[in-house]
């Protein structure tokens, strides 16, 4: 009987990795698909949903104007200075609840009663303190994705595994060296959880208030055309969104990939 080498073996492996890499394309891959066919074939009427290709045209169009990459690069600045701003307030306070029962006892409810509050409700006292300029949507920005990184840091630091700790405390580690060997690290794939759930609130958060009171950013050109019936761009805004928040996610798995790379091996 004749063996197969491993060499031999390897172009079906190959094959079953991409097919796996390209599984997650496949829905929308047949949706945009059956959506250009529809058009086509006039099921929907330009008017009403122009079809795909209408709107890459479209897009092309507007990034030779310049007015798509002048308003992407805004609303990119709006979501990474509001989710820096509140990842880092919420990972802070995480830290201190978690790490000092005084803090805890002192923040912790106080915190939970405001993670209760629908951030965007808060749009009109926003508009208040700050009007409406960058201010104003890096704030609310911000205080969408502080509330996920807490939740999610505070639960990891504060649930691990309570026999680790005890074997560390037997074997005479200082309180830094049982945070940075064994709290922490347990607490990474809570936090990582708590950064894609951010991500998401991010853009939601950053499409609210691009939409109001906006002379800019991916939101205001999707306002602006409702307000002259430009379907097409205002699917290429829902379109751009879609990919943004996609894109987010693959930099948060890869960064999962990366940091708890020491799980899988072990």
């Amino acid at each position: 009987m004749q063996t197969l080498t491993a060499t031999e073996h390897a172009p079906v492996k190959k094959v079953h990795f991409t097919g796996r890499k390209l599984l997650p394309w496949l829905v929308p891959g047949l949706l945009i698909i059956g959506w250009q066919v529809a058009s086509m074939l006039n099921v929907l009427p330009a008017t009403i949903l122009p079809s795909p290709v209408d709107v890459l045209k479209q897009g092309v169009k507007l990034w030779q104007t310049g007015d798509l990459q002048t308003n992407l690069s805004i609303s990119l600045y709006r979501a990474s200075i509001g989710f820096l701003i509140g990842g880092s307030l919420g990972f802070g306070l995480a830290l201190l609840t978690a790490l000092s029962k005084t803090a805890r006892a002192l923040l912790d409810s106080s915190i939970q009663m405001l993670r209760n509050i629908p951030h965007l409700s808060l749009i009109p006292l926003i508009i208040i303190w700050f009007g409406i300029g960058e201010t104003a949507k890096i704030s609310l920005v911000a205080i969408g994705v502080l509330f996920p990184i807490y939740i999610n840091t505070y639960q990891g630091l504060t649930t691990g595994d309570k026999s680790l700790l005890e074997m560390g405390r037997s074997y005479g580690l200082s309180k830094t060296k049982l945070f940075t060997r064994i709290i922490f690290p347990g607490a990474l794939p809570s936090i990582l959880n708590g950064v894609r759930y951010a991500l998401g609130v991010m853009w939601t958060t950053l499409i609210v208030a691009e939409t109001i009171a906006s002379s800019s950013g991916i939101g205001y050109m999707s306002t602006n055309a409702q307000d002259f019936l430009d379907m097409k761009t205002i699917l290429l805004c829902i379109a751009i969104y879609a990919l943004l928040g996609k894109l987010s996610d693959l930099m948060a798995k890869w960064l999962e990939n990366i940091l708890l790379d020491w799980q899988q091996k072990g």
